[in-house]
């Protein structure tokens, strides 16, 4: 199936659709890498009063942006945040905190206008490097790497009770990204 999406900045009204995307998301993207427990246990509704909270402005930091794609029939295909980097890499003063799409978006060309978005975001912003972290064993990784993330580190990470090694990419200029919504699709 191949639909157009709306790429725009997100509202408190969006919560619900990003709840329903992050939930989703994570249950066909993890299982294997997180405990199946925890993905079944993930709870829309939990989800929607946090982003309800995060994107009212309750604790926002400065500077972060989520997005969402909103498909023809104006529901929430995906969401993607970010902001300043929070993991003190040096050298990279944006990040991609989050990018999850729908099943049934993926490969239609919106994670490519997602990392458009951010990164245009990031540049108003004055910030002209960014990185993202990733699981190692997410084979949606390489989406990084074809658009022209380069590998910059790997660190152990601990969460929902596993052990899981988490990569970063980094951008050192972030125009080349922000340039992508106008170019034809690579396949994100």
């Amino acid at each position: 199936m191949h639909f157009a999406s709306l790429i725009r900045p997100a509202t408190p009204a969006d919560a619900a659709g990003i709840a329903h995307v992050h939930v989703e998301s994570w249950r066909s993207t993890y299982p294997g890498m997180l405990p199946d427990g925890y993905l079944v246990g993930l709870s829309a509704a939990t989800h929607e009063k946090r982003w309800r909270g995060l994107l009212s402005g309750a604790g926002l930091p400065r500077g972060r942006r989520t997005f969402v794609a909103q498909g023809p029939d104006g529901g929430i295909l995906g969401f993607a945040s970010c902001g300043p980097q929070r993991t003190g890499l040096p050298g990279f003063g944006g990040e991609f905190y989050a990018l999850y799409l729908l099943d049934q978006a993926q490969g239609q060309g919106v994670g490519r206008r997602f990392l458009a978005a951010m990164a245009q975001h990031l540049l108003a912003a004055g910030t002209r490097t960014a990185l993202v972290w990733v699981l190692r064993d997410n084979p949606s990784r390489y989406f990084y790497e074809r658009l022209g993330g380069d590998l910059l580190a790997e660190q152990p990470i601990s969460f929902a009770g596993a052990r899981l090694r988490e990569v970063a990419y980094g951008w050192t200029d972030l125009v080349p990204l922000a340039r992508l919504a106008a170019d034809p699709p690579v396949g994100g």
